[in-house]
């Protein structure tokens, strides 16, 4: 029997999110409990992929294992950039991957490179093309160490142009789905044969000859069994998976065949819980029962060549029937469920997209020849400071681009007309036509980047382009009423998110109250430096007086700024910035504030705020989201502690009469009581494990009053709470593993925790149990064996801990 081969390819991706202005995604309550939907995707399933369980048949764990050192993947470059900051030990894992893969499968890596903001190509410019595959592969070799040999194409949509600069630029190979092939012969001769419909055998490489005489190798995944792995629940069970896998090969092959398969990697934990395990599992299966043999696309090309041709349709991919509609016109393909709405809206948004990209593009080569000695060369190598925004390297790119010695405030105009091009890319994102609503949030977020490339455009140029921009986005219509059109979203959501530096002044003013800043200090992308600064207390009425100088490290530019801001109590808080002018000025205006607050007329302060601030004035819902949000809470805390104390009284003053009520009398306890009791014993049960040890018989006595009173826990709000207590007892152990009373602490915690009303997700303390298993665990044996009895005792706890976690034991 010929060689048999396994790739599994995942494409792991999500929209951008964050705030164009703040370059960070702020706060979004959908994915609670979570920050944000990146943390929330990356705990269901990044993380599971980087240490995914093996299990026995009795559901014991016997292997943890890292799923992307074994699989073929990609991460989209803005994804991996967000991973680098928040979630850096999964961000390692997937590095360290791909460098075990390389030892593994004869030098080629598993990961391949991503055009960078997932645009869908064949609707791209020529430069946009270029620039987005020259981003990719830098931003893959600053990452991975090393150049890409495959590229993943946004939705796999694709055109002869785009495989023509992807082989120009050095990729050997890149995937589409089985109905992009139209046609197929032996490599260098003989009769075309038609595979249109999916028909291709997908169990080989192909070449595809270029136009210009360049070649790039083409793989097809399997498409019925991608589309059963997708929809239809295969990852339900890791066996049948291997099963369906194998599948794919046919003893009609005379050649080493390769079964590969391509789906979006969040399929696997995100969209399918546990996924990674059935991953793991089928992996696991098919090596160690020799069914085949693992690969990746690189080591397959370079042991067997294509020995066929391939030519493909163009302005196809893998989630449009109709080509490439769903992001330009009202193809019929959406998400479902919105009876009578319309996708009317993508064709006039790609217009007006498209408009702007070409007054912005004929801007910035017009401008940019001024300073820059080719424009083009500038945008495609702008990525190096997008990876680095240090002044080291943004010099260095200036000493290389710029035809003349340039002064400060002309780097800072070019650094916006760069800015202005990779927001005009990052525009062109294809979620924001993927989904139904012209509003909805990945929709929002493209018009937001064109946003911020028109206020950038406009602060360089003086002129008023957004005008005509929101006249052509106007013939985009909502299939919400109350959002009418493009124009009108534009002006609900894009321009009171749009920030400058007067802006972040004003936040770092007002947050000021509540917070303590260090005399320079960072708010995202922008950096804040105390001039002069005083800050004076008449009981719970604040003011805060004085002049800070903003700067973006994003295009360099700064403003000093003068502020005042008058906190009365509570919610109500006025406050208001201008530019600094001088050293008089100001310190006139700060001695007239401060002596009128210093009389109590706090009235007065309000009037010389508006004198001396003009339009400019802020409050509390100026503020940046997620500091907004903690000021908030902060400012209510008084309030919600009454509330608790009332809950709370109401059930201990209402206890036994509710259990008279309930075993004696046979009667119902009203609503009333139930109401209190559920918040006060769920608040009991948070504070508990929020507070410095976890009392273990408080939260047994507590869990016996939800039984008692048949009152359901707040779970996914405590199983959040306590999964991050116990993960932090966890940490402490790591730290100091021979702490026998620490392990024995954790003992106790989870003893409680089995008869516990909340299953609690247990993976990231599994991680930390396995390493110390293979590492520390073999020192106390050894001691063990040698009759140290306190070596003894941690060895039996261990055990005991780890049967706990699930693991199968066998120390």
């Amino acid at each position: 029997m010929m060689q048999r081969y396994v790739c599994i390819h995942a494409h792991f991706y999500q929209p951008p999110r964050e705030n164009p202005w703040l370059e960070d995604i702020e706060v979004q309550d959908s994915a609670y409990p979570y920050h944000d939907w990146n943390e929330r995707v990356t705990s269901e399933c990044y993380a599971p992929n980087s240490a995914s369980r093996l299990i026995d048949g009795e559901k014991r764990i016997t292997d943890i294992v890292n799923n992307y050192s074994r699989i073929s993947f990609n991460f989209g470059p803005t994804l991996l950039s967000w991973m680098e900051k928040f979630a850096p030990e999964v961000y390692r894992a997937v590095l360290e991957a791909d460098r075990l893969s390389m030892q593994w499968r004869s030098g080629h890596g598993n990961a391949i490179a991503q055009v960078y903001n997932h645009i869908i190509m064949p609707l791209a410019s020529r430069r946009d093309k270029i620039t987005q595959v020259i981003w990719g592969i830098r931003d893959f070799e600053h990452r991975f160490r090393r150049p890409p040999e495959g590229m993943w194409l946004a939705e796999t949509a694709v055109d002869l142009e785009t495989l023509n600069i992807l082989a120009e630029h050095g990729i050997k190979f890149t995937i589409l789905a089985p109905r992009q092939a139209a046609r197929t012969r032996k490599a260098g001769a003989g009769k075309w044969k038609d595979v249109g419909g999916g028909s291709i055998d997908p169990a080989m490489p192909y070449i595809c000859r270029l136009p210009s005489r360049r070649k790039i190798a083409i793989f097809f995944y399997d498409g019925p069994i991608s589309q059963a792995v997708a929809f239809e629940k295969l990852l339900n069970r890791g066996e049948d998976f291997a099963n369906r896998l194998l599948t794919g090969f046919s003893d009609l092959r005379n050649w080493p065949q390769m079964l590969h398969i391509a789906t979006d990697g969040e399929t696997y934990g995100h969209h399918h819980r546990f996924g990674d395990m059935a991953l793991a599992y089928a992996l696991d299966y098919i090596e160690s029962k020799g069914l085949a043999v693992l690969t990746n696309y690189g080591e397959y090309l370079e042991k067997h060549p294509p020995a066929y041709e391939v030519q493909i349709f163009e302005n196809s991919s893998w989630s449009c029937v109709h080509g490439i509609e769903r992001w330009r016109n009202d193809c019929g393909c959406n998400s479902g469920g919105h009876a009578g709405w319309t996708q009317q809206w993508r064709g006039p948004l790609r217009d007006s997209l498209n408009w702007l990209r070409d007054t912005l593009l004929t801007k910035y080569e017009i401008r940019s020849r001024q300073y820059l000695k080719n424009p083009w060369k500038a945008r495609d190598e702008y990525i190096e400071v997008i990876l680095d925004r240090s002044q080291e390297t943004i010099e260095g790119y200036f000493a290389r681009h710029a035809k003349k010695s340039l002064s400060d405030n002309d780097k800072i105009t070019v650094l916006k007309l760069l800015e202005v091009q990779r927001h005009a890319m990052l525009m062109f994102t294809s979620c924001g036509w993927f989904f139904d609503e012209l509003s909805g949030l990945e929709t929002v977020q493209v018009i937001q980047y064109a946003g911020r490339a028109i206020q950038l455009s406009e602060n360089i140029f003086q002129d008023n382009i957004e005008n005509t921009f929101l006249q052509k986005l106007s013939s985009a219509k909502s299939n919400i009423r109350e959002h009418e059109n493009g124009a009108v979203i534009y002006k609900k959501f894009v321009k009171p998110a749009m920030i400058d530096l007067k802006k972040v002044a004003a936040h770092f003013a007002v947050s000021s109250i509540f917070e303590k800043y260090t005399d320079e200090s960072s708010i995202f992308c922008y950096t804040v430096r105390k001039e002069d600064f005083r800050k004076v207390n008449a009981g719970k009425i604040q003011l805060a007086v004085g002049n800070i100088t903003v700067s973006s490290r994003i295009t360099r530019e700064s403003e000093r700024i003068g502020f005042g801001v008058l906190h009365l109590g509570d919610h109500a808080v006025n406050g208001g910035v201008r530019t600094y002018d001088g050293e008089e000025r100001f310190r006139s205006m700060k001695d007239k504030i401060i002596k009128t607050f210093e009389r109590g007329a706090f009235a007065d302060i309000v009037r010389l705020i508006d004198k001396y601030f003009g339009m400019n004035t802020y409050s509390l819902m100026h503020l940046f989201r997620d500091q907004q949000r903690k000021i908030l809470n902060l400012l209510i805390s008084e309030t919600l502690k009454d509330v608790r104390d009332t809950y709370s009284g109401i059930y201990e003053n209402n206890r036994i009469l509710m259990g008279f009520l309930k075993n004696e009398a046979g009667v119902t306890v009203p609503d009333e009581f139930s109401a209190a009791a559920k918040f006060a014993l769920n608040y009991e049960i948070r504070r508990d494990f929020e507070g410095e040890r976890i009392d273990v018989d408080g939260l047994m006595a507590l869990t016996e009053e939800l039984k008692r009173w048949n009152i359901s826990i707040d779970a996914t709000d405590i199983e959040f709470i306590a999964r991050h207590k116990i993960e932090s007892l966890f940490d402490a152990l790591h730290e100091n593993p021979k702490d026998l009373s620490l392990l024995l602490r954790i003992q106790n915690v989870l003893e409680m925790l089995k008869v516990f009303p909340v299953e609690l997700n247990y993976w990231q303390v599994q991680n930390v149990y396995f390493n110390l298993a293979k590492t520390v665990c073999i020192e106390f044996l050894e001691k063990a064996a040698k009759g140290d009895k306190d070596a003894g005792k941690w060895v039996a706890a261990f055990k005991y801990i780890g049967e706990m976690l699930y693991f199968h034991i066998d120390l």
